[in-house]
């Protein structure tokens, strides 16, 4: 089975080289996927609308034939929702997307993401974006409580998985490699488990 087109977003600051994310863009190179993981434009002081145009060209550049995925992290995430419910342009539908550790739409904490917060959740756009999305929270998040996560996925009518002991599911989380990740894109396998 060939790998498909994998886009791997990153959150705020950005994935670090022993984050899970450079992990699995190594994993699929390795094993001969096309993987793109951009770096956004100030990941440090990140503005919606500039990621937006980023991501919009990173998905207008992504091959047409066979599989499309998207893995989001963190901001990306919020990003991911924002795209979505924008102006709708079939060339930049993918086939999965997986949204892990989301912060929540409520969470206040970070002043520097609160241009992504109050994040679109419309499940038909979302649709539109995507044919199928995939949540995956973990236990222990400070940026989005369990509770807030299945309200979320409630929200926009998608599964969730939850992560006993994830927390934001990132490096301090002990997310470096993380092989139920690789599995999902590679085979859509569910639901996601710890590393």
């Amino acid at each position: 089975m060939s790998l498909p087109y994998t886009l791997l977003l990153h959150g705020l600051g950005g994935s670090g080289p022993t984050h899970w994310q450079n992990w699995l863009a190594g994993e699929l190179a390795h094993h001969g996927g096309q993987v793109d993981l951009p770096q956004f434009t100030m990941p440090d002081a990140p503005q919606l609308d500039v990621w937006l145009a980023e991501l919009r060209e990173h998905l207008s550049a992504a091959p047409t034939s066979g599989d499309r995925v998207v893995v989001a992290h963190s901001l990306a995430c919020l990003l991911w929702l924002h795209h979505a419910a924008g102006s709708f342009d079939p060339a930049l539908r993918v086939d999965r997307v997986l949204l892990v550790a989301p912060p929540s739409p409520r969470f206040t904490g970070e002043p520097l993401i609160s241009e992504f917060q109050a994040a679109p959740l419309d499940p038909t756009a979302l649709r539109r974006a995507a044919v199928s999305t995939r949540l995956v929270v973990g236990e222990g998040d400070s940026y989005c409580t369990l509770e807030q996560g299945k309200e979320l996925a409630e929200a926009l009518r998608v599964d969730v998985d939850v992560i006993v002991g994830g927390a934001h599911l990132n490096v301090d989380a002990g997310y470096g490699s993380w092989g139920a990740i690789l599995k999902w894109v590679r085979s859509g396998r569910t639901p996601l488990t710890p590393r």
